[in-house]
């Protein structure tokens, strides 16, 4: 069975690749947490304005580039020609921004798991991640999360994959029905407490934490309940949950 994450068999998911230890969302960062043995990675797609898919978090260019600018007037060409390494240190000067078919070219492990967040809300961004999903074999090992309402139920109701949404209150066009087609939910440590996620475990909802980076904040999300954990720096996580190997 794919799906295995439980409170006693809890997932490490790296945020962006490997965040804390080299530039998000570029392939160095995926390599790594592939070669630390993560359960998988989480990452964010744009569309550029040729119809690619590209790996990268914010709208605009400028914290983690030598860009400027919104990611969405840009062609993949052009995008190509900017640094996404040397934000984070001079030493990784020369990384690229990805395309989504890079990442998926590097990941042989048939259990690895993928959190795909959806930056751009476009009907047909959806549609061209899930056929690029499907086409490299991640039948039944992904998710589709965004902070839009209305993708994650279009991902549901005409793809039929599995969603992880938000709490409601971070959601934007929320409905009552939203948290109905939710696989899981990603809550902030800021939010971690047992009374949510057993309120999430009530509604079949899996309870998923983001970012516990500490030993201590590693603690709390394993007493919170939680199944899975995306997080910067995977060194204390791996360190607290796979110190039997």
């Amino acid at each position: 069975m794919f799906w295995s994450q439980s409170k006693d068999n809890i997932w490490i998911v790296g945020h962006r690749g490997v965040r804390a230890l080299l530039p998000e969302n570029t392939l160095i960062s995926f390599q790594k947490a592939i070669d630390l043995g993560l359960n998988g990675i989480e990452t964010d797609i744009h569309m550029t304005t040729d119809g690619q898919l590209v790996l990268h978090h914010d709208d605009t260019l400028e914290r983690t580039t030598d860009g400027s600018g919104k990611i969405e007037n840009y062609s993949y060409a052009e995008l190509r020609q900017l640094d996404a390494g040397i934000k984070f240190s001079p030493e990784y000067a020369g990384q690229r921004i990805p395309r989504l078919e890079e990442l998926l070219e590097r990941i042989a492990d048939p259990s690895f798991f993928l959190n795909v967040e959806m930056k751009d809300y476009r009907p047909e961004a959806l549609d061209r991640t899930i056929k690029t999903l499907e086409k490299y074999g991640f039948h039944d090992r992904y998710v589709i999360a965004c902070f839009h309402g209305d993708v994650t139920t279009l991902a549901h109701e005409k793809y039929g994959v599995k969603t992880q949404g938000f709490p409601l209150q971070m959601v934007k066009e929320a409905r009552e029905d939203t948290e109905s087609h939710y696989y899981s939910v990603g809550i902030g440590m800021e939010m971690l407490t047992g009374e949510l996620m057993e309120s999430y475990y009530r509604k079949g909802i899996d309870p998923w934490c983001w970012c516990p980076d500490t030993r201590e904040e590693v603690s709390a999300a394993i007493a919170s309940g939680i199944t899975l954990m995306t997080v910067n720096n995977p060194e204390p996580a791996l360190e607290m949950l796979r110190k039997e190997n």
